[in-house]
């Protein structure tokens, strides 16, 4: 099969809209293997990583709750499996992705939708729960993503996100850097025979922020009460943040403001 995007990889993570057609031909190519994928490239701990995930969300009755970039409903099911009076929708770009979440879903009160995190169509405060595995990563504009998950979050809501890791010293880059590029190459090329298919996840992680610095781009936007753990050697973090049950009036809409002053 002939992989020809993967030729300029680098090139189209540079700009949004390529990083969105190069994400739908990417994970196009590899829904029929990802679960297989992920559980290896993980050594097997990333349905560990997802259930704690799970469990450290809040204890509601019946939650609003969304799925970023969902994938094959990993996160998903879970929700729906920790909140059963609740309703749990999945969003990603992907068809092929959305289809392998079907198959496997046994719930109707599951809902898949396709569309883009940065542009979810979802009404302002609507959300009480937002996760996302291996998402914000992947977003054609990281602070874009973000301010959307913060409109559409209602007040004191919760969004939790399990994904890659960049540290901030930049010789623990390079170390993570190389084992990603070479664990991630390995199984590209046993499972495509192609080492590029996952050597992907290096390649975005060099333009995605460091801890720090996405520390400070989610306080920027306005969420609080940021609370990370890591795991895998400091290669994958588990964020937590809320939104604000008051609003900074900096994060209030530019009508209302102008309305306060």
């Amino acid at each position: 099969m002939s992989h020809d995007f993967l030729s300029k990889i680098r090139e189209d993570l540079a700009e949004p809209e390529r990083t969105r057609k190069l994400n739908r031909e990417l994970f196009t190519l590899i829904a029929p293997q990802y679960d297989e994928a992920t559980r290896y490239l993980s050594l097997g701990r990333d349905a560990f990583w997802k259930d704690r995930l799970i469990a450290g969300l809040p204890k509601q009755a019946a939650p609003v709750c969304l799925d970023l970039a969902c994938g094959t409903g990993d996160l998903t099911r879970r929700l729906a499996a920790k909140y059963p009076e609740g309703s749990v929708t999945g969003l990603d770009l992907t068809e092929a992705m959305l289809t392998q979440a079907r198959l496997q879903s046994h719930s109707e009160k599951i809902r898949y939708i396709i569309g883009d995190m940065g542009h979810t169509g979802l009404p302002d405060n609507s959300i009480d729960i937002i996760t996302g595995g291996y998402a914000l990563r992947n977003a054609g504009d990281l602070q874009e993503a973000l301010r959307e998950v913060h409109r559409i979050l209602k007040p004191g809501g919760t969004a939790v996100f399990m994904d890659f890791s960049k540290p901030a010293n930049r010789g623990l880059q390079y170390i993570g850097h190389t084992i990603i590029k070479l664990w991630g190459g390995t199984w590209g090329w046993i499972l495509h025979r192609d080492p590029r298919v996952y050597t992907y996840i290096a390649d975005s992680l060099e333009r995605y922020p460091n801890r720090r610095d996405l520390t400070e781009i989610l306080q920027e936007i306005g969420f609080e009460n940021l609370r990370t753990h890591h795991a895998f050697l400091g290669l994958i973090e588990c964020l937590t943040v809320e939104k604000s049950k008051n609003p900074h009036p900096s994060h209030l809409p530019s009508d209302l403001l102008t309305f306060l002053e």
